[in-house]
């Protein structure tokens, strides 16, 4: 079993979930994903925060197999790249 923990700033939950969903996984409760050979449990936590600017934060831990996580990895990276300004 691998697992790994991140903070995401930029990115609301739902939009996550959807994500997830678009890559096959199926909702087995608000905030959990399950796919082939992976797990994703979202949690939305604090805003990040400069000054007076918010940003929303969600934590996502994932696990599987190592050949799903490998799969689930691939899959995700390009979802949570951002263009800087």
């Amino acid at each position: 079993m691998v697992s790994e923990s991140r903070e995401i700033c930029g990115i609301p939950l739902w939009l996550m979930q959807e994500y997830l969903l678009e890559m096959d996984g199926t909702l087995v409760e608000e905030g959990m994903v399950e796919g082939d050979g992976w797990k994703v449990q979202l949690t939305k936590i604090e805003d990040y925060q400069i000054g007076s600017l918010r940003v929303g934060q969600i934590r996502v831990d994932m696990s599987g197999d190592p050949e799903g996580f490998a799969r689930l990895k691939v899959m995700i990276e390009p979802k949570l790249l951002r263009a800087g300004g």
